[in-house]
């Protein structure tokens, strides 16, 4: 069995932050390699399906990833609706802010690209956006939501996530993320009545 190295993980992580920065067409296996540092050699051996294989596992890492984050909110906030919401604009409007607005959403880049390119990382990237969702709809049905309301809900806040997060990286400021979490709180405070 050959000596395992980080030249994997690597390049996995080097080609996760530069399909968020830049998108997947943009990004080349040369600027992959190069910037992570690992042999081309080594790279091949890795992925030897080259590029699409690099996306399945960015994309894997990226949403297993996502869904820790969306567990541990959910964990922190646990029969909270309203907290949870906003602790979840919070931490992505975070994490937008330390990446000086550089970073998008992998899943959402690559789903732009993606449907006239390949049928089956679109399909993975999909799968991402369907279990992120259902981890935020298993946490509003804890909060007393019927399970239709959790659907609908999560598949919302999703969406507004994903389009705060365009618009944060255009205008460089978190503020979407803010007027988001007011929304969401009048939204739910005025359903609970």
């Amino acid at each position: 069995m050959p000596r395992k190295t980080d030249a994997r993980a690597r390049a996995i992580a080097t080609a996760e932050r530069l399909f968020r920065i830049q998108g997947y067409t943009a990004t080349g296996l040369t600027q992959i390699i190069e910037e992570s540092g690992a042999p081309k050699g080594s790279f091949y051996f890795h992925f030897p399906r080259g590029k699409a294989q690099l996306a399945e596992e960015a994309i894997d890492q990226y949403v297993a990833a996502r869904i820790a984050v969306l567990r541990n909110i959910s964990a922190g906030t646990a029969g909270d609706a309203l907290n949870f919401v906003q602790q979840i604009f919070r931490t992505f409007a975070a994490e937008m802010v330390a990446s000086d607005f550089q970073y998008g959403c992998l899943m959402q880049n690559l789903a732009n690209e993606l449907p006239a390119l390949d049928a089956e990382l679109t399909k993975r990237v999909a799968r991402g956006f369907v279990d992120s969702t259902e981890i935020v709809a298993e946490h509003f049905r804890g909060c007393g939501f019927t399970p239709a309301r959790a659907s609908s809900t999560a598949a919302a806040l999703v969406a507004a996530l994903e389009g705060a997060r365009t618009i944060a990286r255009l205008e460089r400021t978190p503020a979407i993320f803010e007027a988001l979490a007011e929304v969401g709180v009048q939204r739910w405070a005025a359903a609970e009545r």
